[in-house]
């Protein structure tokens, strides 16, 4: 299998004079782009880096950065990224964890890197730099040419750490090729498709589509920082043909004040992932858009594509069946091995085969995360879920996010996407708070479009067919539902009691 440098190469060779990037007035060719790649690999020699080595990037998505990434794949260097609102302990944590030997950062990142004692010792690069090396040097250096294989680590991203320190998950240029061609494959791109470059580069969809954009000849039309009335105008100027987002950027594109359909209408493939998607949202976008395909993808940070579902409109909640490189079981809760198959319809935990091409082989450093999720040749996600009949799968959340109510098992998404189904309501998220009577009890955090009541929503939910045990017994009008950087729902933030709303719409009301 190529190297992801030689996959650039073979890029630049097929498509020179195609639209590769694009950032403000920024707008570079294949052919533009690799002079400048080529030049930035010069000046990473100059720092003394050498093949294998960590290098941590803070920055958002600039096409400095994208630049940063590509020449460190020609250079066998290890990407490192860090979320761009890093605190510097974790600065500090992720130099010691891996080992890194330089820094590259953006203005907003540099007090983060300043307040970390471990950067001090090291190169530290900021964004302007980088534009000074690609800008100065690019006439005079050498073509770059691939110095890694395809076995060779390309990147290593950290997981988001919600309960223990962050874990760090190497991957290699093969399993990184082999994401990227899948996400082609399983999401229909053509030859030179336009990509809003939104998602993060500190997270596995974003890289992704770094990667696939160039695969396919296409355009890499970077947006920094995510803004919905930015998103449209780029999606409108820029004739962006596919979207892949987090459910919460959709939601918030097609809220916004700004958003027609007509605005959008190069758009003609839509891929969500990182988070369910409520059936109510699925379905406002599928009339907003109309798009010709609508995929749900299912995978993680360890595993890149877990299951496809590839008209997520006709199924809602599904995510599909394995993806073209990947085998899924669902294993009872609590299975210590493999081969402990949930039946039909019966809610347990998704575990992926280790042999995929896509696969990870391990945590940095974490033997005992290693003994904890990899288990016979199968990686143990910590999802729940369940095949249907017609053996297609539906996720159902995180083990430890299960609500037991009064001995019965409760998924938040199934009640989460029955109350977004009404009008009334923009968001939600639900969890099991503390009860004396029983154990949990199902809990609503509602953000509203309009004027609605507990009563009306428990009146919604009775008449859904949700079934009782289901049934929020308690409703919370909030002003937002806190998120991650990348838009998933931190519901232990709800459940600890560590999240309110500065300007409560009212006070709790409990649906008897």
């Amino acid at each position: 299998m190529l190297d992801l440098g030689a996959s650039f190469l073979a890029s630049v060779s097929r498509d020179p004079s195609a639209l590769a990037v694009v950032d403000g007035d920024t707008r570079l060719t294949y052919a533009e782009w690799y002079r400048k790649i080529s030049a930035l690999v010069a000046g990473l020699d100059r720092l003394g880096l050498k093949k294998g080595d960590h290098v941590l990037t803070l920055m958002m998505n600039r096409w400095e950065n994208a630049s940063l990434h590509w020449a460190c794949q020609f250079a066998g260097l290890i990407v490192t990224p860090l979320n761009w609102r890093a605190k510097g302990d974790e600065v500090e944590y992720a130099i010691n964890d891996a080992g890194a030997r330089a820094i590259f950062y953006e203005e907003m990142t540099r007090e983060a890197v300043g307040e970390a004692p471990a950067a001090a010792g090291l190169p530290a690069v900021s964004a302007e730099e980088l534009v000074s090396m690609m800008q100065g040097d690019a006439p005079d250096a050498p073509d770059a040419v691939p110095r890694a294989d395809a076995d060779d680590w390309s990147l290593m991203l950290y997981t988001s750490g919600t309960t223990s320190r962050p874990k760090g998950v190497p991957r290699r240029h093969r399993a990184e090729r082999a994401g990227a061609v899948a996400h082609v494959a399983q999401n229909l791109y053509r030859h030179g498709e336009r990509t809003l470059g939104v998602m993060p580069l500190y997270h596995t969809m974003g890289v992704r589509s770094l990667i696939a954009s160039s695969l396919t000849g296409g355009a890499f039309i970077c947006l920094p920082r995510f803004n919905a009335a930015r998103a449209i105008e780029l999606i409108e100027a820029e004739k962006i043909t596919n979207l892949y987002l987090v459910p919460t950027l959709y939601h918030d594109v097609i809220h916004d004040p700004s958003f027609a359909p007509e605005r959008v209408k190069s758009v003609t493939k839509l891929g969500f992932a990182g988070a369910s998607m409520t059936d109510g949202l699925l379905k406002r976008l599928d009339e907003a858009f109309r798009p010709e395909l609508f995929v749900n993808h299912y995978g993680s940070s360890e595993i890149y594509t877990f299951t496809i579902e590839q008209n997520a409109v006709a199924k809602p909640g599904s995510a599909g069946r394995a993806g073209i490189n990947q085998m899924i079981r669902v294993v009872k809760l609590g299975a210590k091995a493999p081969d402990e198959h949930a039946a039909t319809d019966e809610e347990g935990e998704i575990i992926a085969y280790l042999k995929g091409d896509e696969s990870f082989e391990g945590y940095w450093n974490r033997p005992d995360s290693d003994a904890k999720a990899l288990r016979q040749g199968w990686y143990f996600t910590g999802d729940t879920g369940f095949y249907d009949a017609d053996g297609d799968l539906f996720v159902t959340g995180r083990v430890d996010d299960m609500i037991i109510t009064g001995g019965e098992n409760v998924s938040p998404v199934e009640v989460e996407s029955c109350l977004s189904l009404h009008e009334q309501v923009a968001e939600v998220a639900v969890v099991g708070l503390p009860d004396e009577r029983w154990g949990k009890v199902v809990t609503a955090f509602v953000k509203r479009k309009g004027n609605v009541s507990a009563e009306e929503l428990d009146a919604h939910c009775r008449t859904s067919g949700l079934a009782n045990f289901r049934r929020p017994r308690r409703i919370v009008f909030v002003d937002e539902i806190p998120k991650s950087p990348v838009g998933k729902i931190l519901r232990r933030m709800l459940v600890a009691g560590e999240y309110s709303t500065e300007r409560p719409l009212e006070a709790d009301q409990t649906a008897q």
